[in-house]
């Protein structure tokens, strides 16, 4: 795609099951955020529509129409463009990642 780092009308956004990130809109419950999401066709979960990415049956989390502002594709490890992917860790024990050997 084309810019894919750039934010796009919700009334493009791919309903062929994909992940995409999406902005909700503010409301009150909370500030505007992003979110990974994805359309899905009806089932015995939920109906047709937008939902969260960490759905799980019996535990969808849908979207409304209205929630949801724009989105754009998720970004890609493209190494052309600068960014280099990090190391990989090589420490001695991986329960000191991130402090939880403590």
């Amino acid at each position: 795609m084309d810019e894919p780092e750039r934010w796009r009308h919700m009334s493009t956004a791919p309903k062929d099951g994909s992940r995409i990130l999406v902005t909700v809109r503010p409301s009150e419950q909370g500030p505007a955020e992003v979110d990974l999401a994805y359309w899905a066709r009806g089932d015995q979960f939920a109906g047709e529509g937008w939902r969260a990415s960490d759905s799980s049956p019996g535990r969808v989390v849908e979207y409304a129409e209205p929630e949801l502002k724009c989105w754009m594709p998720l970004p890609s490890a493209n190494l052309s463009r600068g960014g280099s992917l990090p190391a990989p860790w090589e420490g001695e024990d991986a329960q000191q990642l991130d402090g939880s050997g403590i």
